[in-house]
């Protein structure tokens, strides 16, 4: 590899040193210190908060009283903070000599595949994501047993799979990313990590530098920065033994193969430039179903706003973010849903795209297409041909770009057959999908059961967008299994995954299809409101703020003001 002759090679090497006489320190670290580091982030994430979030709006240029805040209170504060106490659940369970999961919460799904209910995992959890749980799918011929003692067998028994250094590269989107992926190399793979900044939101580095300062200080964490020349030299360096990335399939395939004929070369031979393990997730093309059914006029305001949010949440900046809505074209309701979408579009407030390159992915996306354009961050295709070659169909925008597919069927259970193959077959990427079906649909047609086990994506979220299995922290993050070096896709292995099992297949996120005051007049009770995740919610800043006073806390006295807000939301 050529090394840029401006490149401070000396201080990456001396990182590279550090790391390496620091590893055996961590890996050999008493499970009961290991766990007290952890529950010592909680107050640093609680103190660097409002900080991380009013430097995360200055960047993107949004005014310090943004309604649009709610965002990075959820994807930076409340994310770590989640991912924090969720790995301390596992750790302290092994600690006391539990099972970090009971048999008792797996069971035997609809395809015979052993399914492990992970959320909700304590009182906490019940009561404050009231109604809402997940799921755990493992792979074929994982048994149960099995199931429940692959769980944090590397604090069991069974040691570290991948002790080592490892290079994370971290995101530019959500600034959680970075840090819970440390989280995962440290205390899932026993590895001490460097982390080479992305460049669009290194301004957190000074705030993630703090808070895991005695991590740095004892030698198991280093931050490096600049641009894919960091980002190289590292991935080849003799000293780092893993890579673990999260961006484009572009981006890896750069750092697998190469650039340019040579990589051409290299991978008709398979003879990848990178030979040491590598660990990815790379996003995708992720479709929103809409299962016809008997939806109320309410169901359609809300779940217009439900669909819009999963679009436009940081402008659309997500890996998992909606691009593909799909409509039943014979359901007399496809097109008031349309026009609902349309009428939330044009109330949100104005924003900017901030990531580079936004506004030319729009406009490929968009071209010669019929496109409707919502203030400066938001496009809609509204009739794309489900056999087309548009590169909507074909391609990530990773901006504010969505379009409509219509798919035939006289039934639910015809339109799903073709919106599970259209999915699976037709959509590139694997990371993950989000299915809106009503009660009465779900209980009375066994084939939603068929269609949430068919979907062959990392997180399926069931009447919840998919992106809340990236902050529950309990569930696996990642591609679903089958990816290669060769044909990257959404990537390879997973992150996140609290309770630390081994042979996954993919997560089933569900939220209720109605708040509660709606869900109860038909009999479905729970205690959840509008969530605080919609764009239209009046409280989502002030409830995720005080939801993270309580996540770094514990304060009881938190809840009745979690609760007042989220109840005006």
């Amino acid at each position: 590899m050529t090394v840029d002759s401006t490149l401070d090679t000396v201080t990456l090497d001396v990182a590279v040193a550090d790391l390496r006489a620091g590893q055996p320190t961590w890996a050999a670290l008493p499970l009961a210190e290991k766990i007290a580091l952890l529950d010592g982030l909680r107050p640093k994430i609680l103190a660097e908060a409002e900080s991380m979030v009013a430097e995360a709006a200055r960047h993107k240029g949004l005014p310090l009283n943004s309604p649009w805040s709610a965002e990075d209170w959820a994807g930076v504060p409340w994310a770590l903070l989640q991912g924090v106490r969720t790995l301390l659940l596992t750790l302290r369970r092994v600690e006391a000599g539990e099972p970090p999961i009971a048999l008792s919460r797996t069971r035997t799904g609809v395809d015979g595949h052993t399914v492990v209910d992970v959320f909700p995992a304590t009182l906490d959890d019940k009561l404050l994501l009231s109604g809402y749980s997940a799921q755990v799918w493992m792979q074929d011929g994982v048994s149960r047993e099995q199931a429940v003692a692959s769980a944090a067998s590397m604090y069991r028994g069974k040691g570290y799979p991948h002790a080592g250094v490892s290079l994370v590269l971290g995101a530019g989107n959500v600034g959680s990313i970075a840090p819970l992926d440390v989280l995962h190399v440290l205390y899932a793979e026993g590895c001490v990590a460097i982390v080479k900044m992305n460049p669009v939101n290194d301004y957190l580095s000074p705030y993630f530098a703090r808070i895991f300062s005695e991590f740095i200080d004892r030698g198991w964490l280093r931050f490096a920065h600049g641009g894919a020349d960091v980002g190289g030299y590292l991935a080849q360096h003799p000293g780092v033994d893993a890579v673990h990335m999260t961006g484009s399939a572009a981006t890896h395939d750069a750092i697998v193969w190469g650039t340019g004929a040579e990589a051409a070369e290299r991978r008709a031979a398979g003879t990848p430039l990178l030979t040491k393990r590598i660990t990815s997730e790379l996003g995708g093309v992720s479709p929103l179903i809409v299962t016809p059914g008997p939806w109320t006029d309410a169901d359609l305001q809300y779940q217009a706003e439900h669909i819009v949010s999963s679009k436009v949440n940081n402008a659309g900046h997500n890996c998992i973010a909606t691009q593909v809505l799909v409509l039943p074209a014979e359901w007399d309701r496809s097109d008031e849903l349309l026009d609902r979408i349309r009428a939330v579009l044009r109330s949100l407030p104005p924003r900017k795209a901030y990531y580079p390159g936004s506004e030319a992915k729009v406009a490929r996306a968009v071209d010669s297409q019929d496109a409707e354009v919502f203030g400066d961050t938001c496009v809609l295709v509204p009739d794309l041909d489900p056999t087309g070659t548009e590169s909507l169909l074909s391609d990530e925008v990773f901006a504010g770009a969505f379009g409509v597919v219509r798919l035939p069927g006289a039934s639910a259970a015809e339109f799903l057959a073709h919106a599970v193959a259209f999915s699976n077959d037709v959509l590139p990427g694997t990371l993950g999908a989000t299915l809106l079906v009503d009660p009465v649909t779900e209980r009375n047609e066994p084939a939603v059961d068929r269609a949430i086990a068919d979907l062959r994506f990392g997180t399926l979220g069931v009447n919840v967008w998919s992106g809340m299995g990236f902050l529950l922290g309990y569930v696996p993050w990642g591609a679903f299994p089958g990816d290669t070096l060769d044909t990257i896709g959404s990537g390879i292995g997973s992150v996140h995954n609290s309770f630390l099992l081994e042979g996954v297949e993919k997560s089933v996120v569900r939220m209720p299809f109605r708040p509660m005051h709606r869900a109860a007049l038909k009999g479905h009770f729970h205690l959840s409101p509008k969530s605080p995740a919609l764009v239209t919610n009046k409280t989502a800043t002030l409830t995720m703020k005080r939801l993270c006073t309580y996540l770094a806390t514990d304060k009881v006295t938190a809840l009745p003001s979690i609760f007042a807000s989220a109840l005006r939301g």
